[in-house]
């Protein structure tokens, strides 16, 4: 018997077991003839017996001893000593948030998900007696009401449209907690921290973790407004880091590929700096409206110091040329590493590619779109003005409304719960500065829905969008006492061949009939004169024009070429019951893409006549003109040799010559593997929009 197990104590008496039990002595057995095996066996049992009652004492110390470690662990003042964020690109968290494909480590999510972390404690975590909650906090000054500061407990059972966390596996000092998020949750950077304390109230103590979180929207949420409920589209619209970008005419639609690059190193930094440049408080970045309204401001330096100036003056000498721009990654690399200094320079097309790679970079679905005899309405009439004197000579200084032979703007994709039911889906953003919304030079979004019916009184900027894809272009003359009357109208000059890429193909997608009903329709025609009450000029369709002489313009064959004749057909024809007279006059002028007139070339008038429901005679216009170069858009007249500009934009030693070849080598190191697209440009004074695509595989390394 073990004295240590036996032994008792007890504050008043002490007594040993002896005190007990009484000893009797028994007879001695003869001794016997001792053996070695007999010695042997008496040495093994006194040892056995030695070892049994060390073997039971050491237990019981260690019992008291663990009790003893367990009660002073459960006294020590619980501390995290290190948090991993389980941010790796192979990693669950990004995996499952669809954010494998951004350059870095950080832990990048998106809102109304969950994911993990994982805490490193200093002693075990008792669920009875410890406590313990996530603070994730954003912006300058981080406020609980705002939803800028967000404190997260810890809880048994995760619930949808919450923060909360929950312990998935305990394992020692290291537990790993599912956090869940809101679908409304503020996107941008947060940083996070731990706070531990115990149920006697000590002091908590709070460890910051070295790394922050990058929340995004998710188009993959149902609850959240970007969602997108088809995988096909989440991939083209929101993970295609390149794409087409559509310019030229309507009879010469050309395409040019854009490497929107949203998932380049650098290029996320670049946007959330671009949001926190911007005046709105970091409380708005939940609303996909409020964040899409800043990013169109900011894309353009027209006001507040934007990415990108515009310059449609032909002289970019101090910086690059739009034309020669293939891909935003540079743009948006070279606006965040000078501190938010603006980027020389972009023209549409170029606002609108650095605009995709922002907005598919936060998480929000979206496309280029490009509209061809897109009107520029100054005046908020919802028309497209030309304006004619007594004589029918143009004024000038009235003529201020445009028609650019193309415009790109983009498409974004969100719910609007601040509209009417029906108008989520795809709205229209413009970056490009044309005309000031509440002040500053920014458009949209503005639901395209709306734009279809004519709805011009929801917000934002749905008027001008509807004038640049369906207004009637209306022709004044002015009379003798100083007011202006109609004399024609054109109801479909304007918003030909709206286009953008095709899902998952490199095609074009004509989506036309998304802005507006088929051309000539009732329902068309009914979109125009309601849009037009909310105008400046309400009168326009107050009553109906008579429309006796019809004047049409053909052009033969697919268009114009380069250095060749332009042969124009004016079909004249008097649909009214009697006898017209009329003079015709026609103008011809140089013109930017932009609809701003460069110089005229030739007037003409023209005396005619036209019996009764007689075709007139039709006058071919060009005949005898020159041999005039049609110069490309924002393409200055030729003034010396071109000059190559490759890839990185770098120049050939010497001019290239007539009929001649230059090959130039670039070396770079691919940053991403799988399929990808070479793109290549030219740009110079007599050749702009020239540009070369290649496509490549990249190996794994």
């Amino acid at each position: 018997m073990c004295p240590c197990c036996c032994k008792r104590q007890n504050t008043s008496t002490s007594y040993d077991i002896t005190d007990k039990v009484e000893v009797t002595k028994p007879p001695a057995p003869e001794p016997a003839k001792p053996t070695p095996e007999n010695g042997e066996a008496k040495e093994m049992e006194g040892n056995a017996t030695d070892y049994i009652g060390k073997l039971c004492c050491g237990v019981n110390t260690f019992r008291r001893l663990k009790f003893d470690v367990e009660r002073l662990l459960s006294e020590m003042k619980l501390s995290v000593r290190s948090v991993d964020l389980l941010s790796s690109k192979t990693g669950r968290n990004r995996q499952e948030h669809h954010t494998d494909v951004y350059h870095g480590d950080e832990l990048i999510i998106r809102r109304g998900q969950t994911f993990q972390i994982e805490l490193e404690l200093n002693r075990p975590f008792n669920a009875v007696t410890d406590k313990l909650h996530l603070d994730l906090k954003t912006g300058p000054l981080p406020m609980v009401s705002k939803g800028t500061h967000v404190i997260i407990p810890l809880v048994d059972h995760l619930e949808d449209e919450r923060w909360e966390a929950k312990i998935v596996l305990d394992n020692g000092n290291r537990v790993k907690l599912s956090v869940n998020s809101p679908a409304n949750a503020v996107i941008g950077l947060y940083g996070l921290s731990v706070t531990t304390c115990t149920l006697r109230g000590e002091a908590a103590t709070t460890h910051n973790s070295s790394k922050n979180i990058i929340m995004l929207f998710n188009p993959w949420c149902e609850e959240d407004t970007v969602f997108l409920d088809d995988e096909e589209e989440r991939k083209e619209y929101v993970l295609n880091d390149t794409g087409r970008i559509y310019y030229g005419t309507e009879k010469q639609i050309g395409a040019r590929t854009w490497n929107f690059g949203q998932f380049h190193e650098r290029i996320l930094d670049a946007c959330l700096f671009i949001l926190e440049k911007s005046d709105m408080p970091p409380s708005g970045r939940r609303d996909p409206v409020n964040v899409v309204r800043v990013v169109s401001a900011l894309i353009n330096a027209q006001d507040d110091f934007g990415v990108l100036v515009g310059n449609w003056s032909g002289n970019y000498s101090d910086g690059v040329s739009p034309a020669a721009w293939s891909s935003s990654v540079e743009i948006l690399r070279k606006y965040h590493s000078s501190d938010g200094t603006p980027v020389s320079y972009g023209q549409c097309w170029v606002f609108s590619g650095v605009t995709t790679t922002v907005l598919r970079c936060l998480g929000i679905p979206a496309r280029s779109v490009t509209n061809f005899q897109s009107a520029h309405d100054t005046d908020v009439s919802l028309t497209t003005d030309v304006y004619f004197n007594e004589d029918m000579e143009p004024i000038d200084y009235l003529n201020s409304d445009s028609v650019w032979n193309f415009h790109v703007w983009n498409d974004c994709w969100m719910a609007r719960p601040d509209l009417p039911p029906g108008n989520g889906g795809w709205q229209a953003v413009d970056s490009t500065p044309q005309e000031t919304s509440q002040g500053t030079f920014r458009c949209g979004p503005a639901s395209v829905n709306a734009i279809r019916s004519g709805q011009v009184y929801l917000k934002h900027d749905t008027p001008f969008v509807f004038a640049e894809v369906n207004s009637d272009k209306i022709y004044w003359q002015r009379s003798l006492d100083g007011t202006f009357s109609q004399i024609h109208s054109e109801k479909k000059a304007v918003g030909h061949c709206i286009s953008t890429k095709a899902v998952g193909s490199e095609e074009r997608a004509d989506i036309t009939h998304l802005y507006k009903h088929q051309e000539g329709s009732e329902e068309e025609r009914i979109a125009v004169e309601t849009a037009s009450r909310f105008g400046s000029k309400p009168e326009v369709y107050s009553a109906p024009m008579a429309e006796d002489v019809g004047v049409e313009v053909k052009m033969e064959g697919e268009g114009p070429r380069m250095g060749t004749d332009a042969k124009l057909s004016i079909l004249v024809k008097n649909l009214s019951s009697q006898p017209r007279r009329a003079t015709l006059h026609s103008q011809a002028a140089v013109m930017y893409y932009t609809g701003v007139l460069k110089g005229t070339i030739k007037k003409d008038q023209i005396p005619w006549k036209a019996w009764a429901y007689k075709r007139a005679t039709k006058w071919l216009w060009g005949k005898n003109t020159s041999r005039l170069p049609l110069l490309p858009p924002t393409c200055s007249p030729p003034l010396s040799l071109p000059r190559l500009i490759f890839l990185s934009y770098l120049s050939p030693p010497s001019d290239v010559g007539g009929h001649s070849t230059v090959t130039l080598t670039e070396h770079f190191i691919p940053t991403q593997p799988g399929p990808r697209k070479l793109v290549a440009s030219l740009d110079c004074k007599q050749l702009s929009q020239v540009h070369g695509v290649a496509d490549i595989v990249v190996v794994e390394k």
